[in-house]
C-alpha cells in the first residue's frame, strides 16, 4: 500500500484542503502517515500571507527530501501559487500544484513516476472564475468541521499578497454547500464552520444569492445541525438581512469574527479597507441591538506604515469603547510584492512591539470582562479534547457558542456531543466550570425548534 504525508502550514482553509487532498489520496488506495516519517508521497500545503510563511514553507519542503530523496515531493497552497519557480528551484521538489487543479494531483504523480521530470502545474489563478469543488465527508478532527463555502478576494488591500495566491471571489454552488452539510451532520458533528478565504463575501458573484440566503437554507435544510459559525466576515457584508437572519436564527451562534485591522479612518484609507471607523461602529451597534450578549472577535495590525501614536489611540480607544471580546493582535509585517511593503514610514520595531503589547493587554482585560457576565450562568459547551489529568479524573476542554473556553470535568463519550455546563469561575484564557449534564435527543430538539 502506497503512503502519504501531509504538512500543512497557515490557515484554516488550508486545513481544509489538505483534508480534501488526502481523501482524493485515499481513494487511491493510499495509507496516511505522520508526516516525521518514511513516506512514498510528501505532500507540503503551503502558506505565503508573510514573508515568513514563504521561509517556513521552504524549511518544510527541504525535511521532506532530506526525510526520503527518492520520495515524491508535491508541494501546493498559496506560496505555490505566487513563486512557482522558486519552489522548482529547491533540489529534489518533483511536483508543484497552486491554488487550483488539485484533483489532479495524483494524475501527476503517477505522470512523475513514469517520467521522472519535474512538474510545474501552476497556471494563471486570476483567470479562474470557477470554484474547484474539494470534498470532505469527516475531518481527523471530530468535534468541529469546517465547510469552505468560497475561494478568493476581490479587495486587494495594501498590506496583501491574498488575492495573487487565490485569485478572486468565487462562491462555491450552494447545492454543493447544502449537499455537503447534511453529509458531515449525518457523520456526527454538532457544529459547522463556514470558511473561505472572504468567506462574508459568498454570493458577490452570483444573481439572486447572497451569505444571508445560505444561512436561511442551512437552517431550514440540514437536519440535525446544532451550531452554525461563520469563521469570518467583513463590516461592509453585514447587510440589514445578515442582521436579520442573525436575530432569527436558532442555529447561528452567538459569536462573530470581524476583522477590524484598525481604528483609525486614516490608516484604513493607507490600507485600502472598505468602510469607515462611523460604519463599522454602526454595524456592531446594530448587532449588539439585535444580539445582545454577542461575542465580537476580531483582527487588528498594529504599527502599519506612517501609524502614528494617535492613530494607533484611536484604534485602542475604538476597541475599548465598543468593548471586543478577543483580538488577534499581529505586527505589521512586510510582505514583499505589496504597496504597503513600499510604503514609505515604516515603523521601527520596538514601537511596533510596545504597542501590540498594550492591545494585548487591553484584549486580555475586555476578555476577561466578557468572561465575567457568564459566572454562574448554565451554558451549552461541546467538549473537543482532554485539558489535562487532575487527581479527581480528568477535565476537558470546549468552546461555547459564543466562543468561551471552557474546562470541565467530562469524559471521552462526551466529546463532540453537547453538554450543559455550569460555569463556576469565569476567566480567560479559560474559565473553569462544573458538569450538569448531557443535553437529550428531545432537548436538542427543543434547542433547534
Amino acid at each position: 500500500m502506497p503512503t502519504v504525508a501531509f504538512h500543512t502550514l497557515g490557515c484554516k482553509v488550508n486545513h481544509y484542503e489538505t483534508e480534501a487532498i488526502w481523501q482524493l489520496f485515499k481513494e487511491q488506495g493510499y495509507e496516511r502517515v505522520e508526516y516525521e516519517n518514511m513516506s512514498d508521497v510528501y505532500v507540503i500545503n503551503t502558506c505565503t500571507v508573510t514573508n515568513t510563511g514563504d521561509k517556513k514553507s521552504r524549511q518544510v519542503i527541504r525535511r521532506a527530501v532530506r526525510k526520503n530523496p527518492n520520495g515524491v515531493i508535491c508541494v501546493t497552497g498559496c506560496y505555490a501559487q505566487t513563486s512557482p519557480a522558486e519552489i522548482m528551484a529547491i533540489p529534489g521538489v518533483d511536483i508543484v500544484v497552486g491554488t487550483q487543479d488539485r484533483v489532479k494531483m495524483l494524475e501527476y504523480i503517477e505522470r512523475y513516476k513514469e517520467e521522472r521530470q519535474p512538474i510545474n502545474a501552476v497556471g494563471n489563478i486570476m483567470k479562474n472564475r470557477v470554484y474547484e469543488e474539494l470534498d470532505v465527508p469527516a475531518f481527523t478532527d471530530r468535534t468541529r468541521a469546517s465547510l469552505k463555502i468560497q475561494e478568493g478576494c476581490n479587495n486587494f488591500c495594501t498590506f496583501c499578497i491574498i488575492p495573487w495566491a487565490r485569485g478572486l471571489m468565487r462562491s462555491r454552488d450552494p447545492k454543493e454547500v447544502i449537499r455537503q452539510a447534511q453529509q458531515l451532520v449525518d457523520a456526527g458533528y454538532k457544529e459547522i464552520v463556514l470558511t473561505g478565504i472572504h468567506t462574508g463575501g459568498y454570493g458577490e458573484d452570483m444573481k439572486d444569492y447572497n451569505l444571508a440566503t445560505l444561512l436561511r437554507e442551512l437552517e431550514a435544510k440540514i437536519k440535525g445541525l446544532k451550531r452554525l459559525r461563520i469563521s469570518s466576515i467583513e463590516a461592509s457584508q453585514i447587510t440589514d438581512e445578515v442582521i436579520e437572519v442573525l436575530d432569527q436564527s436558532n442555529i447561528v451562534v452567538n459569536h462573530l469574527h470581524i476583522p477590524i485591522q484598525s481604528g483609525s479612518n486614516t490608516v484604513l484609507k493607507r490600507m485600502r479597507r472598505k468602510y469607515t471607523m462611523e460604519f463599522f461602529a454602526e454595524r456592531i451597534t446594530r448587532l449588539k441591538e439585535a444580539l445582545p450578549g454577542l461575542a465580537i472577535t476580531s483582527d487588528v495590525i498594529v504599527g502599519f506604515p506612517g501609524e502614528t501614536e494617535e492613530e494607533f489611540m484611536e484604534t485602542y480607544n475604538f476597541i475599548k469603547e465598543h468593548k471586543f471580546s478577543e483580538l488577534h493582535v499581529f505586527p505589521y509585517s512586510k510582505r514583499t510584492g505589496t504597496p504597503a511593503a513600499r510604503m514609505e514610514d515604516q515603523i521601527d520595531e520596538e514601537i511596533k512591539n510596545e504597542r501590540v503589547h498594550r492591545l494585548i493587554a487591553l484584549s486580555d482585560q475586555l476578555a476577561k470582562e466578557y468572561a465575567s457576565n457568564y459566572e454562574g450562568a448554565v451554558v451549552e459547551v461541546i467538549p473537543e479534547e482532554v485539558y489535562k489529568d487532575t487527581a479527581n479524573g480528568e477535565l476537558y476542554v470546549g468552546y461555547t457558542d459564543n466562543y468561551l473556553k471552557v474546562v470541565f470535568p467530562a469524559t471521552e463519550e462526551m466529546v463532540g456531543q453537547i453538554v450543559k455546563v455550569k460555569i463556576t469561575k469565569a476567566g480567560y484564557p479559560v474559565n473553569e466550570g462544573q458538569f450538569v449534564r448531557v443535553m437529550d435527543a428531545v432537548e436538542q430538539k427543543q434547542a433547534i425548534s
